[in-house]
């Protein structure tokens, strides 16, 4: 990055540390954290959207949707998630292909599987050969995303259910009473009065949704923990013109960092949103708030 770096074996101290720092791939180790951010600030409401859908169906009184809501939790609650990211990233991206190659190669003779392998014609792979990286990687963490979204969204769907089941009944039954239909006392008084009871356990979630980022390692995406296994790692000289011994303590100790203040900001964060949605609220919190401002 800096004129001075363009040879590295004439430099050392603060100088080769600062070219060191510098360099392109060190450029893309700081990228992935912003990765991991926007990944959490993508996932988090898709998450939610598949968690509200997951509770909303479990409650209904449609038998084949209450079925599918509370199957679905059940289900994926039911398998661990590395496994389940290890099979369903792949299965997504296999599903894909399998529907674009029946639309683009219907002339297609050959069995798709053949054997371990699974084969379709190339206009069906995603993205395609020719496409350039950038497609490939947007690719990868589009499926991360997804697959961040069932997992997390099934565990959503089981707090925000409980969350709807700690509403006093009392309260729907008097809405239907002064002729409201089920669909307007569930929008306008059983949602607006859940998130406080959900929120405990969303904020939990959340946590673990951040302490589970490191997982995109495993689907592909070239995240904090790939670059500092990669880049903490013993170079030797012959194979990089920054030669250093093993340093991935430093690097390891960088995301400890990280996730430490991540979760702190979570946490105050959190603190705000209790406090503000517990006011009016008959709850401890609530409570404490009327009596606060008495």
């Amino acid at each position: 990055m800096f004129g001075f770096c363009s040879d590295p074996s004439q430099i050392d101290g603060l100088t080769w540390l600062a070219c060191y720092l510098t360099t392109g791939k060190h450029m893309a180790f700081y990228g992935s954290f912003g990765t991991v951010l926007i990944l959490l600030a993508v996932t988090a409401p898709v998450a939610m959207l598949f968690g509200f859908g997951g509770a909303a169906a479990a409650r209904s009184r449609f038998l084949p949707l209450s079925l599918f809501g509370k199957g679905y939790t059940a289900i994926v609650r039911g398998v661990p998630d590395i496994a389940f990211f290890l099979f369903f990233v792949i299965a997504l991206d296999q599903g894909f292909e399998y529907l674009r190659h029946k639309v683009k190669c219907p002339d297609w003779d050959a069995p798709i599987r053949q054997g371990n392998d699974f084969v379709v014609c190339a206009e069906a792979k995603l993205p395609l050969s020719t496409s350039p990286q950038w497609m490939h990687e947007t690719y990868g963490f589009f499926l991360a995303v997804l697959t961040f979204a069932i997992v997390f969204g099934a565990f959503a769907a089981n707090v925000l259910y409980g969350a709807m089941r700690a509403v006093p009944r009392g309260q729907i039954e008097t809405a239907e009473a002064y002729g409201m239909t089920q669909r307007q006392a569930f929008w306008r008084i059983l949602v607006p009065q859940m998130w406080i009871f959900a929120l405990p356990g969303l904020g939990n979630l959340w946590m673990i949704l951040v302490k589970a980022t490191p997982l995109l390692f495993l689907l592909g995406v070239e995240d904090i923990v790939y670059w500092a296994r990669d880049l903490g790692g013993t170079k030797l000289a012959r194979f990089s013109d920054y030669p250093h011994g093993d340093w991935r303590i430093w690097y390891f100790l960088a995301l400890l960092v990280f996730y430490l203040l991540l979760t702190w900001v979570s946490e105050k964060a959190l603190a705000r949103l209790t406090r503000r949605l517990s006011h009016g609220q008959a709850t401890a919190a609530g409570e404490a708030l009327r009596k606060a401002g008495a």
